[in-house]
Formats: structure tokens, C-alpha cells, sequence
């Protein structure tokens, strides 16, 4: 074999093989791609002109497409983009805040395209509920290295909005709670949505809730943030009963309750376990 097609072989071989695929794959994406965007803009067109059913259909596909990383193309066109406002609702909320801030209309009346940016109720409510469940399910000698692990993670979730290690913890060891968890969350935006509440709250309290919602509103929209935190809290409590009956029926592993080590999962032990039992999978079907 001549010497120079050597560079054929090992990992050049795979990224000159992988280019060439790339060829057709790129056509059939050309072809294929304007049908999937006349479906995203259809799905967006339903959802503004669903009311109360687009606001919780909207909460639900974000929640529940995290672990695919799609949840970016749900509420990516409408915070930042021009789904149901120019420029996107935290745009638009942030140079109409100081005219909204003065009304004294209800703030559903001045901006009902609020109501999709509802999604960080789940972060600052549901994220307490839970991490409650996951405390009083853990075995009574686990709790207190249990709430050294959630007490951060819990914190982390209402002041800035990161939710990776809650969520990642009871999807890892349960995708049921994972469903069940988008459910509440989607439930909890569209009551909220019924009762008059609208903003921009897809953070934590840190960056959005106090300095862009709450600080600003109070003086003529108090009474709506009241009900807001009336909602949530009920739902706080919601979440801990569900979440704690789920465990201890279904007997589920989270933290505190297992032999193993004590920890909360990431993203990537999601992404690594999913590509094991993907691995696994395809020996099984090799060997069969």
C-alpha cells in the first residue's frame, strides 16, 4: 500500500467520510427544512391565538424539551424574538416598562403577550416544593448531608433562574417527575395567566422578578403580584405533595434514598447515561 494514503486511515478517514455524507444531508435538509419552519410557525400562530391554552401549551413544550435542548426554539421567537411582539416580549417589556409601571390599567389589558413569559414562576415556586419533597422523602440519617445539596441548587433556582441541578437530578432517576413537573409548571403560568398576571418573569428573582417586575410594578400593580405570589405559593405546596407521594409510591432512588453516593446530577451524567443505555441498546440488538 503506497505510503501516501496513509492520511486515509484512523480519524482522518472518519472526518473525510463525515464531510462527503455532509453533502447530501445538507441537500435533504434544504429540501426538507422550509416544511419544519411553516410547522414552527404555524405551532406559533396557535399559540397566540389560544389565550389561556397557548400560554400553557407554551409553558409545557419549554419545560418538557429541556432534556433535548429544542426548548430553545419554543420560547427563543417569543422573548427574543418577533413571535408575539417586535423585537420580543424582554425587549419590548424593558422600553414600555416606565409607561406600564404608571398605568393604572390592568397590566393583562396593556400587555397580554406577557403572559409567555411566565416560564420562571416554575424556577422561583416549584423549584422550593421540590426540593422540599426530595428533603422529607431522603432517610432520616442522609437529610442533612441531603439539604447541604439542595439548599445551594434550591437557591441557585429562585435568585437567578438556573434550574440544571434540580432538574437534572429527578430526570436522571425519573422521567415520570420530569412529565409531571412540566405539567405543574405549565399549570401554574396559565392560572396565574387567568387571574391577571403577565411581566417578564423568566429568571429568578435576582434578575427579572424584583428589579424588572415586581420593584417597578408595585406602586400601581401590587394587588396583581399578591395573587402572583398567592398562585405560586399554593403551588409550592402542590409540587411538594405530588412530587413527595410520587417517590414514596413509586419508591424512587433521589437522593438520600439510595445505597450510593449522595449527589445531584448534571446535564452531562443526563446526556452520559442516556448514551450508555443507547450503547447498550445496540450491543443487545447486535447480539440478538
Amino acid at each position: 500500500r503506497p505510503v501516501f494514503l496513509g492520511i486515509f486511515q484512523g480519524s482522518s478517514f472518519v472526518v473525510i467520510v463525515a464531510f462527503l455524507a455532509m453533502i447530501p444531508c445538507a441537500w435533504l435538509t434544504l429540501l426538507g427544512w422550509p416544511k419544519v419552519q411553516m410547522g414552527i410557525e404555524s405551532l406559533q400562530a396557535f399559540l397566540r391565538s389560544a389565550g389561556a391554552l397557548g400560554v400553557w401549551v407554551y409553558i409545557f413544550l419549554e419545560r418538557i424539551l429541556i432534556p433535548t435542548g429544542l426548548h430553545h426554539f419554543v420560547y427563543g421567537p417569543f422573548i427574543f424574538g418577533p413571535a408575539v411582539v417586535e423585537s420580543g416580549i424582554q425587549v419590548y417589556w424593558a422600553q414600555h416598562l416606565h409607561e406600564f409601571s404608571q398605568s393604572t390599567e390592568a397590566l393583562k389589558t396593556l400587555f397580554p403577550e406577557g403572559g409567555f413569559a411566565l416560564h420562571g414562576n416554575s424556577k422561583v415556586f416549584g423549584s422550593v416544593g421540590i426540593a422540599l419533597a426530595l428533603y422529607y422523602t431522603a432517610a432520616p440519617e442522609n437529610r442533612v448531608k441531603v439539604a447541604g445539596l439542595l439548599i445551594p441548587a434550591t437557591l441557585t433556582a429562585v435568585l437567578v433562574g438556573i434550574t440544571e441541578p434540580l432538574e437534572f437530578t429527578f430526570l436522571f432517576i425519573s422521567p415520570l417527575l420530569f412529565a409531571v413537573h412540566a405539567v405543574l409548571a405549565a399549570t401554574m403560568a396559565t392560572v396565574m395567566y387567568i387571574c391577571g398576571v403577565v411581566g417578564n418573569f423568566g429568571g429568578g428573582l435576582l434578575d427579572q422578578f424584583l428589579p424588572q417586575n415586581w420593584i417597578p410594578m408595585f406602586h400601581n400593580h401590587a394587588s396583581m403580584m399578591f395573587i402572583q405570589i398567592g398562585v405560586g405559593v399554593c403551588f409550592t405546596a402542590l409540587y411538594f405533595v405530588i412530587f413527595r407521594t410520587l417517590i414514596l409510591r413509586l419508591n424512587l432512588k433521589t437522593p438520600g434514598r439510595e445505597e450510593s453516593e449522595i449527589k445531584l446530577y448534571s446535564k452531562a451524567d443526563y446526556q452520559a447515561a442516556r448514551g450508555k443505555t443507547s450503547a447498550a441498546g445496540a450491543a443487545d440488538t447486535k447480539l440478538g
